[in-house]
């Protein structure tokens, strides 16, 4: 689906929207990454039927693939993590690290302890768990993403460790190859009997559900030589409803590798791409936001069965992780710091919600409620946004907060559930009203500068005023006006607004037909690029004056050059019968006249000014008239004007 910016623009955002399914989370539901608000690509949740039978029946499996390697699979209790100790032989050479032994002398994964927590919650220094400068993995992920299968796991294992040394490196380059090769299985996942886990099956179908995303990784780890746990648990997918409860079997898994001395998380599912729930068809789309994955930041949608495996201090609570607010992945993608409130279901206070983000550059955001971009002033930041929500309705409404990066496209990044009690009738506005509304980085980087208002609300309490700001030399600026019982056609939403350019700055004369609320909408386009101009804020014109009742002014010709001035008369009707003055500064032309019944001429005073007057008597319309050059022998309309009748 296509949201425009603004009808009358010529530029539209894409945004696709996110999609959430109203039916109950089943464990047989598609299960993909949980962010999947870039587009109609929706990311499903659930994956398993079951994900402790997926781990067994992987274990399993494992027992049957590794050549001189003997296993010995220990099934514990819910609350402990599932063990797998190896016994290592001497016909294969392995050496694996993060490994401790029991009393019998088995190896198996060192549970995670003290060192290897970090500190909730997020200090913003990092969305990582460990330092890491992802343009020093750019040889090492093209190489990575384009090795084939030639024949099995340990050939497969040998080409991606071609060009990885250390052991972070063999990790990445096996994540970078399974999230761009392994296909999300979505029939499989929707089959409680299909075993889409088996590393010869995924090889050749190269399609997997999360039990064999996670299985698959942990093995091709092993292979590498690096120490890789399954941890299953339950997370916020798709199919994630704001304070919903978890109960029952798990429903996803994920990985835990041990890197650098310490256990680092990660979830190649949620990295490899989309599912589109209308289609049931997955896209691969690369999520680096799951790799190594802060553990403050990777809690708010994974919760393990072992508490150890949050690798937190403190630890949350299954009740915290229900309860806390969740970040989508795109919001920390994007470079969103933090967001106020922090509890994810809000309540207005005297009808209003406010939210504010703090980001780590200037972005553009926009939002919705209840699927609209209405009723909500949402101003840009230096650093974030600040937004003012007021439902038109009390209850329970959906707030949407989109994010846009470096493409044209808008992620949704948070999500709130919005009580209302009370609606202020009195806070009405425009249905045109859109985002974001007052000047800000956006609107000078669009060649906007120095705004006579910087309050994104301008009252009036007679229905007329002024805007002026600089512009950078090339932009053109082009201004409407929209209300909701107010001008209706393009060309009434310009009549009432009278544009002034003098050398470096622009004014904008806005007179409002009746009292109300209105959105003075602000567009720019270079002159010298084709196209139309593009829409770049609005500001929100209030009146309360139940008197005011002022006409168009005159209708602008293209004709009308960009540094005209018209001082008299501005109104666009004049009266019948009556002689009316005129000035007009009207740079570099040849001759001026005005004319209706008859012909009146324009003198040029010293000040620059062109003046003169003309009898309405016996005419309905008037027009102003210029000649360009002196060696041309006609003349162009610039303004018109209506007569009011006899």
């Amino acid at each position: 689906m296509e949201l425009k910016q603004d009808s009358n623009a010529a530029v539209a955002i894409d945004m696709l929207l996110i999609v959430h399914s109203e039916k109950r989370r089943a464990a047989q539901a598609t299960h993909s990454d949980p962010q999947a608000d870039p587009g109609a690509l929706l990311q499903n949740r659930g994956g398993f039927q079951g994900v402790r039978n997926g781990i067994r029946k992987w274990q399993e499996l494992e027992g049957n693939d590794f050549q001189g390697t003997q296993l010995t699979v220990e099934i514990h209790p819910q609350d402990a993590m599932p063990q797998l100790l190896k016994k290592l032989s001497l016909t294969k050479r392995t050496y694996i690290t993060g490994l401790q032994g029991d009393k019998n002398g088995n190896m198996r994964p060192r549970q995670p302890g003290g060192k290897d927590a970090h500190a909730y919650p997020w200090d913003k220094s990092s969305l990582k768990s460990m330092s890491l400068d992802l343009r020093h993995f750019e040889k090492l992920d093209a190489s990575a993403s384009q090795v084939t299968v030639k024949s099995g796991l340990d050939e497969l294992v040998n080409d991606l460790l071609e060009e990885a040394h250390s052991d972070l490196e063999k990790v990445r380059a096996i994540w970078i190859w399974i999230c761009h090769h392994i296909e999300y299985d979505v029939e499989a996942a929707q089959e409680k009997d299909r075993q889409a886990f088996k590393p010869t099956h995924i090889l050749r179908t190269q399609k997997t559900t999360c039990d064999g995303y996670a299985g698959l990784f942990k093995r091709m780890c092993r292979i590498a030589g690096v120490q890789c746990v399954t941890v299953p648990g339950y997370s916020k997918g798709i199919g994630y409803q704001t304070g919903q409860s978890f109960s029952g079997e798990f429903d996803h898994a994920w990985n835990a590798v041990y890197l650098e001395g310490r256990w680092h998380l990660l979830d190649s599912t949620w990295g490899s791409g989309l599912v589109d729930t209308k289609t049931s068809k997955f896209t691969f789309l690369y999520n680096e936001f799951y790799f190594l994955t802060h553990p403050a930041l990777f809690i708010e949608d994974h919760f393990p069965d072992n508490k150890n495996w949050q690798l937190l201090k403190p630890p949350q609570s299954l009740r915290q992780f229900e309860n806390n607010m969740y970040h989508k992945s795109e919001f920390y993608n994007k470079g969103m710091l933090s967001a106020h409130p922090e509890m994810s279901m809000i309540r207005t206070v005297n009808g209003k919600a406010t939210v504010t983000i703090e980001s780590r550059a200037p972005t553009l955001f926009m939002f919705m409620l209840n699927g609209k971009q209405e009723h909500g002033l949402l101003s840009l930041r230096k650093n974030g946004m600040k937004l003012e929500v007021y439902p038109p309705t009390m209850g329970t409404h959906k707030l949407q907060i989109f994010a846009k990066g470096t493409s044209e496209i808008y992620s949704s990044v948070l999500e709130y559930t919005l009580k209302c009690n009370y609606v202020d009738f009195s806070v009405r506005l425009p249905t045109e009203l859109h985002q974001p509304v007052g000047p800000s980085w956006f609107s000078e980087q669009m060649g906007i500068r120095k705004p006579s208002h910087l309050d994104p609300i301008i009252h009036t309490s007679d229905g007329r005023c002024s805007v002026s700001f600089g512009v950078e030399k090339g932009i053109s600026i082009l201004a409407s006006l929209h209300g909701d019982d107010g001008p209706v056609t393009e060309e009434t939403q310009r009549r009432y607004i009278f544009q002034v350019n003098r050398e470096k700055r622009t004014e904008l004369k806005v007179q409002l037909p009746q009292a109300g609320k209105y959105a003075l909408k602000i567009y720019v386009k270079k002159r010298q690029e084709q196209g139309n101009f593009v829409f770049v804020f609005n500001y929100l014109l209030c009146c309360a004056n139940t008197k005011v009742n002022w006409p168009m002014f005159p209708e602008i010709f293209g004709t009308w050059g960009q540094d005209n001035e018209l001082l008299e008369p501005l109104s666009g009707v004049l009266p019948a019968n009556r002689n009316i003055p005129f000035k007009l500064k009207l740079p570099g032309i040849a001759n001026a006249l005005v004319k209706g019944q008859d012909t009146w001429p324009l003198t040029l005073n010293p000040e620059g000014y062109w003046e003169g007057s003309c009898n309405t008597a016996g005419c309905r319309e008037v027009y102003v008239m210029v000649l360009e050059n002196a060696n041309h022998n006609f003349y162009s309309y610039i303004l018109k004007y209506k007569v009011n009748d006899q």
